[in-house]
């Protein structure tokens, strides 16, 4: 599969249909062994200076034991045709089955970090900051009583976009 890098600056898409609506994956690891997640929180902007995502991750994913061991990172997306295999990596975990070969999808690697082949835009990212989000910082009590009930709190990481690539047209 081709891909080629593309400034940050020069993408049209919006993020609160891409991110909210179309998912992502996020994946971290080595050549030796990765593993991928589903995420359908998170944000793109600017800070100090530089393109930027925040993504979130509870304690229990399998991806976040890969985020924390590695200075990068990759969030990608995909075609409606991959929504079947983005299920699947929010349903399973990698801790138990292989769900990249189940979900048919190939590794590829940039810069050694991966992502996916099938992916229609990959951004690679290197962790600048994270934080738990705990329970006395909430402003809005409501969104804890609503989506921390098992009180698994997310990681939240703002990371540098470092490259944008994006599938070459055939």
């Amino acid at each position: 599969m081709a891909f080629k890098e593309v400034k940050a600056e020069d993408l049209q898409w919006n993020p609160f249909t891409k991110i909210g609506k179309e998912w992502l994956l996020i994946t971290a690891g080595t050549e030796e062994k990765i593993n991928t997640m589903t995420a359908s929180w998170g944000g793109v902007g600017v800070i100090w200076g530089k393109n930027a995502v925040t993504t979130y991750i509870r304690p229990q994913r399998y991806t976040k034991e890969f985020v924390d061991h590695n200075d990068t990172f990759t969030i990608s997306f995909y075609s409606e045709a991959y929504r079947k295999a983005l299920s699947l990596c929010g349903s399973v975990s990698g801790r138990d089955e292989d769900k990249i070969k189940e979900a048919g999808l190939t590794p590829y690697f940039v810069d050694g970090t991966p992502a996916f082949e099938e992916a229609d835009m990959i951004l690679v990212c290197k962790k600048m900051y994270h934080d738990e989000i705990v329970p006395e910082k909430f402003d809005a009590p409501e969104n804890e009583e609503k989506w921390y009930p098992q009180k698994d709190y997310h990681t939240m990481y703002i990371s540098e976009v470092l490259k944008v690539l994006v599938k070459e047209e055939k």
